[in-house]
């Protein structure tokens, strides 16, 4: 099994602001391999991606690089670098030759904290050229109303790999209405061959208190229905995860959303379609 999605923070090493937010205080704490061996192994998952914490720097991902140097667990990385860097080939080279550049397998920018047009913008699209060019996937953390420009961005560029973190962010706490909005919203992304998504994420967009497996079923059905079990991997979202559930619950919660596919399209969801997509050795 793949985690396709979690991460790893030390605040001693600064530049995550972001978890000042007095609602994130169970996560405002370092988070490191030794921790994430312990989940990996309580869980029963064998390999997993460690994608970029928000620290919108390139010295974080010369830390992230590091532990997959180290750690055989982590199969592939996503670091963070800006599309639209006039230097971003300078950047990349950069990174592919640090310890564990090898395991470089995905960037990702907080589009999400983007205006609108953003993906639209040529300097951008230049950017995540030169990531297809470099056989790079890039990883969309995007909100549900920017999924129309996620579609544009994936038809016009059909040579890059995307993938859809935490499936855009549902309303799942709006019930009905989040899910139509959102169904609507996907449908044209998921359409076309180089989209990707990971069901990740859900916990923390449906009432953290209260949420059941329930809840998060009708995503991963309809997700199954859309992309089809090559083009969906699972992701923890760990540490962040915890603002809702724990790890094991999290996981749990996805897989019981599974049990209507079958044996060959499990087994795509679990590992496949994230070894694929990453290039992970097994």
């Amino acid at each position: 099994m793949i985690d396709a999605h979690h991460h790893l923070w030390n605040l001693t090493d600064g530049g995550y602001g972001w978890l000042d937010d007095p609602a994130l205080a169970p996560i405002r704490r370092t988070f490191g391999v030794d921790d994430l061996r312990a989940e990996l192994a309580a869980t029963g998952v064998d390999r997993s991606v460690l994608v970029e914490g928000g620290r919108e720097d390139t010295g974080e991902a010369a830390i992230l690089l590091g532990h997959a140097a180290r750690t055989e667990e982590i199969g592939a990385v996503v670091a963070w670098a800006d599309p639209a860097d006039p230097d971003l080939a300078g950047v990349l080279d950069g990174y592919l030759s640090l310890p564990g550049g090898d395991k470089l397998r995905g960037i990702r920018s907080q589009v999400q904290a983007a205006g609108p047009g953003y993906l639209d913008h040529p300097d951008v699209r230049r950017g995540l050229t030169l990531i297809g060019d470099l056989d790079l996937g890039f990883d969309l953390v995007v909100r549900v109303g920017q999924l129309p420009s996620v579609a544009r961005l994936a038809r016009d560029l059909p040579f890059v790999r995307f993938v859809l973190n935490h499936l855009g962010k549902p309303r799942i706490r709006a019930g009905d209405e989040g899910f139509a909005e959102w169904r609507l919203a996907i449908g044209p992304y998921a359409a076309l061959p180089n989209a990707y998504a990971k069901i990740s994420g859900l916990v923390t967009e449906a009432d953290r208190n209260s949420w059941t497996s329930g809840d998060l079923r009708p995503y991963i059905l309809e997700t199954l229905e859309l992309f089809g079990a090559g083009r969906v991997m699972l992701g923890s979202d760990w540490p962040v995860c915890l603002l809702a559930g724990s790890y094991q619950d999290v996981v749990a919660a996805q897989l019981a959303g599974l049990t209507a596919a079958s044996p060959d399209e499990r087994a795509a969801v679990r590992s496949a379609t994230a070894a694929g997509f990453y290039r992970i050795d097994s």
